[in-house]
């Protein structure tokens, strides 16, 4: 062992019966990066990209080994944004759950809250109890959320290829849908609006005109994305054929969303097992076949248009149902959405309040009990999934009968997409790991829940 350097064993007297005849090297002492260079004549350079990194979309650590410019292997490190959500849902009534899931995916709160709430319904079998008013806003404020995930999406993945503005062009346009959100539920994001058996109150007066200049706006923006992006030469040719995942590749690791549905499969939850009343609603699945990152793009902006085409049928529904209620009327299971908007902010409205503090003790006792310990869940379990802006979101609860999930697991769909990194990376350019990353979309909130 007193030796610092390798060399080819063929050159030296074999020793332990070992056959000269093999290839292969064997090395002892010294450095390894001077063996390597000397015997194998190559060197092997790990470079880690993140988890504080600018185009990594969050808290990713993407652990890249290289040879030149080419990527020879790649994988991610997850694992630091953990917030154990799932676990202290177990500790929460089931109300209460909506806001924890809602801060998973941080781009995409409605989804999770819905997706949650529908599971729940489930299992109280109160699901055709729901007011069509309640789904009607849910699927408002989840198709206005898709786009603004889209913009996000687009935004951020054009400003890391040096396109600044296209991201202030996308920004721009998701503070209109924002504040939409926030004049609905008080908050611009983590809203925790929807609930078991409805939301958690209706729309304000004057949502239809502020919906309506929204879209109109959003539209204006889309159009200037599109010619930003799609009639660029320079932001075609950085995309096309970068980062290409296949139907086999999508399949064998549960890829869903805008990925599967660029190699051309038109498969989205909302058409497969509608929810909410989607099967009511006239819209298109977008679908590609260059399986590519520019097609993701052309993909998410059509999306955005066929999100805006929804939002316009549920302002119709909704002038419909004006005066509807917003909640179930099972007493045992729905939180008061009597709410009204004051000089403060949001509270109950003074009606309610004035009939459970001053004219009925029962109604006040079951309020303090509801809000305090939850209304109970039959035993059982359930599944759900929901079309999610990055793909399939599934949500398993599981009810021990008490005023608490036993269990609640939510299938992010930004985990199971980030399994293709190394598949779209590999064999490619380093620069083109960001472009790769990007068209994937992840959002780490949700994977690290």
């Amino acid at each position: 062992m007193s030796a610092t350097t390798g060399v080819p064993r063929a050159t030296r007297p074999a020793e332990n019966d070992v056959d000269p005849s093999v290839p292969g090297f064997e090395a002892w002492g010294g450095d390894w990066d001077e063996i390597a260079r000397e015997a194998i004549g190559e060197e092997r350079i790990v470079v880690n990209m993140g988890p504080q990194h600018p185009s990594t979309h969050g808290v990713l650590r993407l652990m890249l080994e290289i040879d030149g410019e080419t990527v020879t292997e790649a994988r991610c490190g997850i694992g630091y944004l953990h917030t154990g959500i799932e676990k202290n849902m177990e500790f929460r009534t089931w109300t209460q759950g909506t806001t924890f899931c809602t801060r998973m995916d941080y781009l995409a709160p409605f989804f999770q809250e819905t997706a949650f709430c529908l599971a729940t319904e489930k299992l109280l079998d109160i699901t055709g109890d729901v007011p069509e008013r309640a789904s009607v806003i849910r699927v408002l404020m989840m198709e206005l959320n898709r786009v603004a995930s889209h913009l996000v999406a687009l935004g951020t993945g054009g400003n890391e290829m040096g396109a600044t503005t296209v991201m202030t062009v996308a920004f721009t346009a998701r503070e209109e849908i924002l504040r939409v959100f926030e004049a609905v539920t008080g908050l611009r994001m983590n809203h925790a609006y929807v609930r078991p058996g409805g939301v958690a109150t209706d729309v304000p007066e004057g949502i239809d005109a502020q919906v309506r200049h929204a879209i109109a706006q959003v539209r204006t923006y889309l159009g200037q994305l599109g010619d930003l992006m799609l009639a660029n030469p320079i932001f075609k040719a950085r995309l096309t054929d970068v980062g290409t995942l296949d139907l086999t590749g999508c399949m064998a690791l549960g890829v869903t969303g805008p990925v599967l549905r660029s190699t051309g499969l038109p498969y989205d939850v909302r058409k497969a097992f509608p929810y909410c009343g989607y099967e009511t609603y006239d819209f298109d699945v977008p679908t590609d076949t260059a399986a590519d990152s520019y097609a993701r793009v052309v993909i998410r902006l059509e999306e955005c248009y066929q999100s805006l085409r929804i939002a316009e049928q549920c302002l119709a529904r909704l002038a419909d149902t004006a005066g509807s209620p917003v909640m179930v009327a099972d007493r045992k299971i729905a939180w008061p959405a009597q709410l009204s908007v004051g000089p403060d902010g949001q509270g109950n409205s003074l009606d309610h309040i004035r009939t459970i503090m001053g004219e009925s003790m029962e109604a006040l006792i079951h309020h303090f009990k509801l809000v305090t310990e939850g209304f109970r869940v039959p035993v059982g379990q359930a599944w759900q999934t929901v079309e999610h802006p990055r793909g399939e979101l599934g949500v398993h609860v599981v009810s021990d009968g008490g005023t608490k999930p036993y269990r609640a697991h939510f299938r992010d769909p930004s985990f199971n997409n980030l399994q293709a990194v190394s598949v779209m990376c590999e064999g490619g350019q380093v620069a083109d790991v960001v472009v790769a990353v990007a068209s994937l979309d992840p959002v780490l909130g949700g994977v690290d829940r």
